[in-house]
């Protein structure tokens, strides 16, 4: 491997915490920015801690800190806030009112399609260290520990909307008034696993590029 491709992680994760830093600083909501950001940093905690004993490919910490970055936006403006008008009107040409409909910020929709990033780590993971028998079961356990994931998430947006109450708690849950946003959220990182799970197995040679 080239020596400049062993820089990319340390340069994304170095493009992250300048993003993280700068938006740390006076959010529109604080308590919110605390509880989205609380799992980001997990996220990139367990990373940092197991860099050394196994490192994804390139591509995949492209995607992961593509997300990461995306989601640390979402909790400086909290996601309903989020200046996203032109993604609005582009996403309004899908078509697809009943999951991305106008008139609502959408920006937090697509980043649910965007959690399904992960499932290119997992796929890669557990081809890659043989956890699986092949590429078939390595694609369906990524959909579905997505799934997995997503629905616990939305349990537990519930919970704290419930206990902090309010407007963080009405900014954190991101609802917007739609009574099926949890259902529909969890749709879309199903998708986004899919779609991101097979751009893994179509992707394997460039591993470790």
């Amino acid at each position: 491997m080239k020596t400049h491709l062993h820089k990319i992680p340390l340069i994304l994760l170095a493009i992250y915490m300048i993003l993280f830093i700068i938006l740390a600083i006076n959010p529109y909501d604080r308590v919110t920015w605390w509880a989205e950001n609380i799992p980001v940093l997990i996220v990139v905690g367990l990373l940092l801690l197991t860099y050394s004993r196994f490192k994804f490919s390139n591509f995949s910490y492209f995607l992961m800190t593509l997300f990461l970055c995306y989601h640390t936006v979402g909790g400086y403006y909290t996601f309903e806030l989020v200046p996203f008008d032109w993604g609005n009107q582009l996403l309004s040409k899908l078509k697809l009112d009943f999951i991305l409909p106008e008139g609502r910020n959408n920006f937090d929709r697509l980043g649910h399609f965007l959690v399904g990033v992960f499932a290119y780590p997992v796929v890669e993971i557990s081809l890659r260290k043989k956890w699986v028998a092949n590429k078939g079961v390595a694609f369906v356990f990524a959909v579905f520990a997505l799934g997995f994931w997503a629905a616990s998430y939305e349990v537990i947006e519930m919970y704290y909307a419930v206990l902090e109450g309010g407007k963080s708690g009405a900014a954190f849950l991101g609802s917007q008034g739609d009574i099926w946003d949890a259902q529909k959220d969890i749709l879309m990182d199903i998708v986004g696993g899919c779609v991101f799970g097979l751009l893994a197995l179509f992707s394997q040679r460039y591993w470790r590029g």
